[in-house]
């Protein structure tokens, strides 16, 4: 069986065929997903999924693209974070990929999100894009190694990835690791400790082979793990029960 650790089924793309959706997912075994806030205004919409449906998780946070403002404190979050079947904090993190100005208020929300995850004990879904370093260096200044999480979609080095691990946290791979040019994310799926690894589609985005270029949905996260699998010469159920005791562990769910 496999887990999608982190979809946006709110989303429209998907939210307009919900019922097809749930169904490739259990006709392609994939038992679980995890609903990925990225702003708090639709974090109810992401909340009422995870309440709807007992194989559905939530978490909660707001993504470094959503505009500055200085409304997602610490102590809101940490509110958000106790309603039942929410399991983690994010996604948060920095992306200075379209960063116009300084980074200054992307890094002090993705420290309030550090603290929250601190403050509640649950893990972080982190997102990093053009900003590896300062991304870490915030994890190591604000103590995120004390309640570990995920780097979700990775597209980093090995080094970051391998930095990352040392604080405590996960690796997933998404439909990325599919692409034919994704040479250097593939060497890394390779080596990445398998008890370090998550798998995940983000979808509607980033559809793997030979999906690529139509919208995504969970059901597709198999096709991610039989890439891994592939890479490091393992049968398919080796990295799908992997992958699934590391969720099922990260995020404290059975």
């Amino acid at each position: 069986m496999y887990i999608d650790s982190h979809c946006h089924l709110d989303f429209p793309d998907l939210q307009g065929d919900l019922t097809g959706v749930l169904a490739r997912m259990r006709e392609s075994r994939v038992t679980h997903a995890l609903c990925v806030s990225v702003n708090l205004q639709d974090f109810p919409r992401v909340h009422s999924l995870a309440l709807a449906h007992e194989h559905l998780y939530a978490s909660v946070g707001v993504h470094p693209d959503q505009p500055a403002d200085d409304t997602t404190s610490t102590v809101r979050l940490v509110e958000l974070a106790a309603l039942p079947k929410v399991i983690a904090i994010g996604e948060t993190g920095l992306d200075y990929f379209r960063l116009d100005g300084p980074a200054l208020w992307q890094q002090e929300r993705f420290r309030r999100h550090i603290r929250a995850a601190r403050e509640t004990g649950k893990p972080l879904i982190v997102h990093t894009r053009s900003a590896a370093e300062d991304t870490l260096r915030i994890m190591r200044e604000e103590g995120a190694g004390e309640v570990g999480g995920v780097m979700h979609c990775f597209t980093e080095t090995l080094e970051v990835a391998l930095a990352a691990i040392d604080l405590g946290f996960y690796i997933s791979f998404s439909g990325i690791v599919t692409f034919k040019n994704a040479v250097e994310l593939k060497t890394v799926a390779q080596q990445v400790p398998l008890a370090r690894l998550l798998i995940e589609t983000d979808s509607p985005y980033l559809a793997p082979v030979p999906h690529r270029g139509r919208t995504n949905e969970p059901s597709y996260v198999a096709l991610v793990a039989a890439e891994i699998a592939r890479l490091r010469a393992l049968p398919v159920e080796a990295v799908a029960d992997a992958s699934t005791r590391n969720f099922q562990q990260l995020f404290k769910v059975n």
